[in-house]
């Protein structure tokens, strides 16, 4: 009974309420975006030269881990850097080199900038590798998901989780995205297909998404535990009634 009841909730649910993209454009215009580095975020950072000689001072030096198991395997992993809280690195030779705040393609100018002097031909690489977002709510799979390729909308970070239960509330996702130490919270409606010129179609590193339960999973949630105690008490009451008979 419990289940008729949730189906014939759900099927109260209005289109309006479920479709992704409702009124879009055949096109949307495509931006381009680099994630924002920030306190806390690790890099990896390479810088190559012509002659690996010169260029071997700047860069640190791989570390060997070896595990414990019955074959033991030895691997190399490059070091990386830490931005500290005050958005800085410590970098090899250079010093402190300030990095918060920028995106990649202007942490790299930088970067080739003060190694100028002393690699003319440097080539600098950096790659971002903590970028993760989180997915928490009326999602099949909740939970944080790291981002290889440092770039993903909403509905790529939707997709890792398995997609939004048919409860989950299309019209106003909450995003939760900390900018300079400042925490912002907020609401982005998928069933508008212009959503995709939003600032917060693409994710920065460290967002949470939250989907919040629509009326019906809300609604259902309190019918569940009421109709479970009237049916125990109508239970008690035939049972009285069957005894009192006899």
């Amino acid at each position: 009974m419990i289940t008729a009841v949730s189906l014939l909730l759900v099927s109260c649910v209005a289109k309006e309420n479920i479709v992704y993209l409702q009124q879009h454009t055949s096109s949307a215009t495509a931006r381009s975006y680099e994630p924002v580095l920030q306190a806390d975020d690790v890099l990896f950072i390479l810088v190559s030269s012509e002659n690996p000689e010169i260029a071997a001072p700047y860069n640190l030096r791989s570390v060997t881990l070896q595990t414990e198991s019955e074959e033991q395997v030895i691997q190399q992993r490059q070091q990386t850097y830490l931005i500290d809280k005050h958005g800085n690195i410590e970098f090899p030779i250079l010093g402190t080199i300030a990095l918060a705040g920028l995106n990649k393609t202007e942490a790299v100018y930088k970067m080739k900038t003060l190694l100028q002097e002393h690699v003319k031909d440097a080539v600098v690489t950096i790659r971002l590798l903590n970028f993760k977002v989180s997915v928490l709510g009326e999602v099949t799979k909740p939970g944080s998901y790291t981002v290889k390729s440092e770039r993903i909308t909403i509905l790529e970070a939707l997709s890792l989780a398995g997609d939004m239960t048919i409860y989950g509330k299309r019209d106003n996702i909450m995003l939760v995205r900390e900018v300079n130490g400042v925490t912002t919270i907020n609401r982005i409606d998928l069933t508008q297909g212009d959503f995709m010129n939003s600032p917060y179609y693409y994710l920065s590193q460290n967002d949470v998404l939250y989907v919040e339960p629509n009326k019906t999973k809300i609604n259902a949630s309190a019918v569940g535990p009421n109709l479970t105690l009237a049916i125990s008490a109508l239970s008690l009451i035939v049972t009285i009634i069957a005894l009192t008979v006899k």
